[in-house]
């Protein structure tokens, strides 16, 4: 029981403090996303040269593919859990809602304000033109088809899922961004992780080494200060963004390893067609 009273003054003070609170979350993205790319992504990932995964290399992307999903999907149902019917989770969310209105400067609202641009629909949308278009022109068509239908199913699976938990969104100053729909799971956070991980995932298989790091740490560093914008801005509680970047990552994972699995398939086709 003591627990519970506890919720609203945590909420209230990473509330009051979320623009350092934001920062502290940055590097730790930064670091954690350069630490996991030397500890697995030299063993999965594959040449430059577009060379298709050795078997272990493919072994270990199924794992950490089935992990990412498994945990993504338990993490979502706790968060679920915790907004129904008023609950700890739902709390926290008020609280850290109502401290960072009251807390938050303007010129930093105004910075996430246009920061959140780079996850909207219609961004979004141009840059699956551009990347689509490009991958079809140097002759990747099925890495353009995979590319499309990824982001394609990632707005569908996120309006899915809004109609389900049906939350209403906070109340919130239209004059920074104008949001309308349900809430939960955020869309700019998911998309996000969905469409710049995805850009990344490209830049490994298409690009030299040198650009690998950059890219990954890139699209995580993307995701997560639009994720945080949502929050900044008002239209999302902190819940719907993190339940976005599961649901986000869940998907992803998804697309990744049926990406690969679609590849090497249709590479073992070709070699035993010759």
């Amino acid at each position: 029981m003591s627990a519970r009273p506890a919720i609203e003054p945590v909420g209230e003070w990473l509330g009051a403090h979320a623009l350092p609170v934001f920062g502290f979350g940055l590097c730790g993205v930064l670091i954690g996303t350069g630490v996991a790319w030397h500890l697995a992504g030299r063993r999965l990932r594959a040449p430059a040269s577009g060379e298709q995964l050795s078997p272990i290399q493919f072994a270990l992307l199924l794992a950490a593919g089935f992990a990412v999903i498994v945990g993504a999907g338990s993490g979502f149902a706790e968060i679920a859990e915790g907004i129904a019917h008023g609950g700890d989770v739902a709390r926290f969310d008020q609280a850290f809602a109502m401290a960072l209105a009251a807390n938050a400067g303007t010129y930093s609202r105004d910075a996430f304000a246009s920061l959140t641009r780079l996850g909207d629909p219609s961004t979004i949308v141009a840059l699956a033109a551009i990347v689509g278009g490009a991958l079809a022109y140097i002759g990747r068509r099925w890495l353009a088809f995979a590319w499309i239908a990824s982001l394609a199913g990632s707005a569908l699976l996120n309006e899915a899922l809004k109609a389900v938990f049906a939350r209403v969104r906070p109340l919130h100053d239209p004059a920074f961004v104008a949001a309308h729909g349900w809430s939960f799971p955020s869309g700019h956070s998911s998309g996000a992780v969905v469409a710049y991980g995805l850009l990344a995932y490209l830049a490994v298989r298409l690009l030299s080494r040198r650009w690998h790091l950059p890219a990954v740490i890139s699209a995580a560093v993307l995701a997560f200060t639009i994720g945080s914008s949502r929050v900044f801005v008002g239209v999302h509680f902190v819940s719907d963004v993190a339940a976005g970047f599961l649901s986000g990552s869940a998907w992803l994972a998804v697309c990744i390893v049926s990406i690969e699995w679609a590849r090497r398939h249709d590479d073992s086709g070709r070699r035993v067609s010759r």
